[in-house]
């Protein structure tokens, strides 16, 4: 079985560490460093300080030398799956390349070295930066405004939802109401209650898609927005989308678009051309930024003049005539919905994104949505006999399956996403979207060659064929990991969050 991962496989035979814990390295009167001795005299802490501002608690600290820090450490970085080692296909999520380019502006002094706090006057390049992917954003998306503040998609579209109630709210509206539809984001439900709505589900079609009736039947004058995202977590491009805009705007609602998946639609088509009012952007999805690992993120917000004078503060306004020139930032706006958190947002991701769209250009980026496209439809080709396609059409640039053929061999898609660890990938997204029974996710990007996609087509074919052959082999998958299946929910709901040397002994 093992030539078998090496043939198909992203498998790599060589060391694999068993690591501690940081604590278990730790040995009495060790450090990783060496100071002179003071050459003044030492002062108490507790002196200078104010009460409190001293920590009383800091017991049981690892007491490491500094090689093994490092060693510790390296070696857990190689534990991580990541996109520079291989495919990471995450549907939904689009775990793509970044590109060393942009990581080399982005360290630039200038941009890596500037304080947050630093005054406009010597902001000037970055506020210029900064006002030019505002631009070429709303040149994209087909909006007319857009935001660089919102620090994640997430609160991205939260912001959004908020700037659509103070429209609302500012004609003296109290509405109610937003509609998801039931192949949504679970971060669109969750944006409408934390903005004091209610959420009601509107059923896609058995293709998979959101009608025109379905919007109809739950429309009213109670509903703010419709909340809809299109390509959708289906993959599938929804065709009616000019139909139910027009559907919400004549009973006075507004359309957010969710743009998580807008790297199937660059330089194709524009969602404010199709009616949407609002959305964000995700800069790790389309733009190429780092992606996961708790790190930075950027969810800027892109709104039609309609909502313009609601745009979080502050702005970036460009200078002209008496003013001189240059670049400052605005926080006169009356109707704003305030500021979302403190500074300006995570400037590293906005330098990075930019790189990206200026080396690529318009051409370029199109032929970024061309090839996620071709890439999620070759997957479906060569995956669709092994496994079930719930919605077997074109798709745009991810893929949903299903593990409905192994439901016969016990194998479900828990097990199938364990074996792939085996064969050296990270599982794709597996039971989302919840419209789909064992759904299994993929989105293979246009990061990937045509080789890359079928060595893990191959990985999935071998699981298919496997689950037939030795069902047992694939249901206690991983074997070939440093654990294999740990209790999830004890992880979730009970999780060791400190060090305890009782529990380690």
């Amino acid at each position: 079985m093992s030539d078998r991962r090496t043939k198909v496989g992203n498998t790599a035979n060589g060391f694999s560490y068993e690591e501690p814990l940081i604590f278990e390295h730790s040995t009495d009167g060790r450090d990783g460093f060496s100071l002179p001795e003071l050459d003044v005299p030492p002062v108490d802490p507790t002196e200078l300080l104010p009460e409190g501002a001293v920590r009383e608690d800091l017991r049981d600290l690892p007491e490491v030398s500094e090689v093994d820090v490092v060693r510790h450490f390296t070696r857990l970085s190689t534990w991580n799956a990541a996109v520079d080692l291989g495919i990471y296909p995450l549907g939904s999520c689009t775990m793509k390349y970044n590109p060393k380019l942009n990581d080399k502006v982005a360290s630039l002094p200038g941009f890596a070295a500037a304080h947050p706090l630093a005054p406009d006057e010597l902001m000037q390049g970055f506020l210029q930066l900064c006002h030019g992917l505002e631009q070429q954003l709303a040149e994209v998306s087909g909006m007319d405004r857009v935001t660089l503040q919102p620090a994640a998609g997430a609160q991205g579209e939260l912001a959004g939802i908020m700037m659509i109630r103070a429209y609302h709210e500012h004609r003296g509206e109290k509405r109610s109401q937003v509609l998801v539809p039931d192949s949504a984001h679970g971060t669109n439900p969750a944006s409408a209650a934390l903005n004091g709505y209610s959420v009601t589900s509107i059923p896609t079609g058995e293709d998979g898609l959101l009608h025109p009736e379905a919007v109809e039947a739950a429309m009213t004058e109670e509903v703010a927005s419709l909340m809809i995202t299109n390509p959708s977590t289906l993959g599938l491009f929804e065709e009616h989308i000019a139909r139910i805009c027009e559907i919400v705007h004549a009973k006075g609602g507004l359309v957010y678009g969710d743009g998580a998946n807008l790297n199937a639609l660059l330089g194709i088509t524009r969602p404010g051309d199709l009616g949407i009012d609002v959305m964000h952007f995700n800069l790790h999805k389309t733009f190429s930024t780092p992606h996961g690992g708790g790190g930075p993120g950027a969810g800027p917000v892109g709104v039609k003049n309609i909502l313009a004078p609601y745009l979080p503060t502050p702005v970036i306004r460009k200078l002209g005539g008496d003013e001189g020139e240059g670049y400052v930032l605005d926080y006169e706006l009356p109707r704003s919905i305030g500021r979302l958190h403190g500074n300006n947002g995570n400037a590293g991701m906005l330098v990075r994104a930019y790189t990206y769209i200026r080396s690529l250009g318009p051409e370029g980026l199109k032929r970024c949505a061309e090839m996620a496209v071709l890439n999620a439809n070759y997957l479906l080709a060569r995956l669709r006999e092994h496994y079930h396609v719930p919605f077997d059409r074109l798709v745009m640039h991810e893929c949903v399956l299903s593990d409905k053929f192994l439901h016969e061999t016990g194998v479900t898609t828990l097990d199938i996403a364990k074996r792939l660890i085996d064969y050296g990938y990270h599982p794709p997204t597996v039971y989302f979207p919840l419209v789909v029974a064992g759904a299994i996710m993929i989105e293979p990007t246009e990061s990937e060659s045509v080789e890359s996609l079928d060595r893990f087509a191959e990985a999935l074919i071998a699981i298919a064929e496997e689950a037939h052959e030795d069902p047992e082999l694939v249901r206690t998958a991983p074997h070939h990991t440093r654990r294999t299946r740990l209790d999830e929910t004890r992880a979730a709901r009970h999780p060791v969050l400190r060090w305890q040397p009782e529990r380690s002994a």
